[in-house]
């Protein structure tokens, strides 16, 4: 597992991006770089589990390890869900269960320095480091309409 980082800078208020991150009609605008389609079931609160859906109803279970609003969001990842059946247990999962992906966003002149922090597993980390560029401009896009 390798920690990876991404930094965009954005013209609008940490709240602004926030709610791009967040939103529930944004949230599938800016991850279809990942998968189109794609969608979140979760209220956002600490503890609360976490879908990350595809689009086809595959996706993976996480918790919101923290979230501090406007500030700091760290995700932790559990497991897959495949065809609704959750995996928290395989071979395959459990190199990589407990990762984290955390969202940090900062003031800096009177913009927004969002930071994404991820642990990703080789398997995926030419797919992400391609991918989360495209997304982040996708976010900025968004928040600075």
């Amino acid at each position: 597992m390798e920690r990876q980082q991404f930094k965009i800078t954005i013209n609008a208020a940490r709240e602004k991006v926030w709610d791009v991150l967040l939103g529930a009609e944004t949230y599938p605008k800016w991850t279809a770089p990942f998968a189109e389609g794609s969608s979140v079931k979760t209220d956002w609160q600490k503890g609360s589990k976490t879908l990350f859906l595809d689009g086809q109803g595959s996706g993976m279970v996480s918790e919101i390890a923290e979230n501090i609003p406007h500030e700091f969001l760290s995700i932790r990842h559990l497991g897959e869900l495949r065809d609704g059946v959750e995996d928290l247990e395989s071979e395959e999962v459990k190199e990589w269960a407990g990762s984290l992906e955390n969202y940090t966003l900062n003031t800096i002149d009177g913009k927004t320095e969002l930071t994404v922090d991820i642990d990703l597993n080789d398997d995926y980390k030419e797919y992400m480091l391609k991918t989360w560029p495209v997304a982040l401009d996708k976010v900025k896009e968004m928040a600075e309409e």
